[in-house]
């Protein structure tokens, strides 16, 4: 409660500043747990929020983590704001091309194919841990789905209501879901030969008759779009910062077209 206390004072102050990234007409910064976002339009408008947030945190007998601070300018143009470090109160700010937020990977030019590749990634590593129990004839086929589902599709779907797939992003998920299945439903054996073989996608699609990633991915998106319909007219904005930051803006740092964000 102490800690809270301090951080909603610290919070406060910054917020007072008035001249910062407005979601839904007042916030500024994003913040859970331990990780704090503060967000601007330009490099001196994040520089003169991190400044009050770091007085007001010293007055409440907090300090900034330097070695875990770091700030990205997310911009199409990429040759404007070339400040390669901030410095504030002896403390030195890198800027970086990317980082993670709350398991999600931000890039400075808010491309979500790096989220998506780590997605996979991180998939890939699942399903090698999960293989043998799908490879198993202890288990059934309906539990080595509900294997796929409730463990895999997690994984490999966190965040995805924010994603916007390009063909090829498709296909590379499509590949890795088809990839379990088979491992699920083994191979299939010709009645006339006698022979196995794999089992071919509309094979797999018909025995796991169940939506497929692609189309899991494209629900879980309108379903987000529906929750963020169902707000109120102000609270659609901050539902949309994401795209937002896409927009080329007018800011007070001359060549920089983007949102820059302090970690």
């Amino acid at each position: 409660m102490l800690l809270n206390s301090a951080l909603e004072y610290a919070f406060r102050r910054v917020q007072a500043q008035h001249d910062g990234l407005n979601l839904n007409g007042k916030h500024q910064r994003l913040v859970y747990a331990g990780g704090v976002n503060i967000l601007g339009g330009s490099v001196h408008t994040i520089k003169k929020n991190t400044e009050a947030l770091v007085v007001a945190s010293k007055e409440s007998g907090l300090e900034v983590n330097a070695d875990k601070t770091e700030y990205m300018v997310v911009s199409r143009d990429q040759n404007s704001g070339r400040i390669r470090s901030m410095k504030i109160d002896n403390n030195s700010f890198e800027r970086v091309e990317q980082f993670k937020y709350l398991g999600t990977t931000l890039t400075n030019q808010n491309f979500i194919q790096e989220e998506i590749k780590s997605r996979l990634k991180s998939g890939n590593a699942c399903y090698l841990s999960v293989q043998n129990l799908l490879f198993s004839s202890f288990l059934s086929k309906i539990l080595k789905i509900k294997i796929h589902r409730i463990i895999l599709l997690h994984v490999i779907l966190y965040g995805c209501e924010t994603w916007s797939l390009t063909l090829r992003d498709e296909r590379r998920l499509r590949v890795l879901e088809n990839r379990v299945l088979r491992r699920v439903f083994g191979h299939k054996g010709e009645e006339i030969t006698g022979e196995w073989r794999k089992i071919h996608n509309d094979e797999l699609n018909y025995l796991y008759s169940s939506s497929n990633i692609v189309r899991v991915i494209k629900l879980r998106r309108m379903r987000w779009a529906g929750h963020v319909a169902q707000m109120g007219r102000e609270e659609v904005y901050a539902g949309f910062w994401w795209g937002n930051l896409r927009q080329r803006d007018r800011l007070e740092d001359p060549g920089v077209n983007g949102r820059i964000m302090l970690r």
